[in-house]
């Protein structure tokens, strides 16, 4: 096994999950929204804003192919809508890749998201219930991509570790 990718919505828990897994696999950590922020010597907000979504897409898509082609053992964690542009769905179902979508319902992703907001500018400025719906109309328009994975794993009402754990076992 080479790549074990993580993926699902913001605030279902993949660089939290994914950094506790590199603790007990000694498997290194890659955040891919963090590896193009370095290339690009700046902040995914300020690509949208200085190039638009298109080239970040493209940058993100070329940045994803490059870890998964490189010959060392990584858990990488993808961006919240990595897996629904440049058909990289269908990246998640290489040979040498293991996908796990972190899943998570409209209520723990709203309960998680809603105390550090301001940290995603998606949805800063949203009230409760316009949080909910771009909540669950994201989820709807993703789930077709996030599906592509080949092991689903449920977060709701679980702590890190059995996330963790149940991760593991998927690995064994």
């Amino acid at each position: 096994m080479k790549k074990i990718v993580l993926l699902g919505y913001m605030g279902c828990g993949k660089s939290t999950i994914a950094q506790n897994l590199s603790k007990i696999t000694n498997i290194p950590f890659l955040d891919l929204d963090k590896i193009i922020e370095e290339r690009a010597k700046m902040s995914i907000n300020e690509i949208f804003e200085k190039h638009g979504e298109i080239y970040f897409r493209k940058l993100e898509h070329q940045i994803f192919v490059e870890l998964l082609q490189s010959a060392e053992n990584n858990i990488i964690g993808l961006g919240g809508g990595t897996p629904c542009y440049a058909n990289n769905h269908e990246l998640l179902k290489g040979d040498d890749v293991v996908s796990i979508y972190l899943k998570a319902s409209i209520d723990t992703l709203y309960n998680r998201l809603v105390y550090n907001k301001s940290k995603r500018p998606l949805i800063a400025n949203m009230n409760e219930e316009e949080m909910k719906e771009f909540i669950a109309k994201h989820l709807f328009d993703r789930s077709f991509y996030y599906n592509h994975a080949q092991h689903k794993v449920s977060v709701d009402d679980k702590s890190v570790e059995e996330t963790v754990q149940d991760i593991l076992d998927i690995l064994a």
